[in-house]
């Protein structure tokens, strides 16, 4: 299914489009929903990478404190 949208370019934007589906010989249409999936994808991926980075720092300070309780285990053990 498809959705009709009204979408305005800066003249700019829209001249470079216009060289670059001639050129490769594409429909405006198909170029501009593949510009979006692409531009898509690529914030997922920087959506992604923040979440896995914060979620990162969850786990090593968790992590640490985890190491802190088995060295002490092992203090205690050494000192039996």
């Amino acid at each position: 299914m498809s959705k009709t949208l009204s979408l305005k370019l800066r003249d700019d934007v829209y001249r470079e489009t216009e060289k670059v589906i001639h050129k490769k010989h594409i429909p405006r249409n198909a170029y501009i929903n593949s510009a979006v999936q692409f531009y898509n994808k690529l914030q997922k991926r920087a959506l992604l990478k923040k979440e896995l980075a914060t979620e990162s720092r969850i786990i090593r300070d968790n992590s640490m404190e985890v190491l802190e309780v088995f060295e002490a285990l092992e203090d205690k053990i050494s000192e039996l």
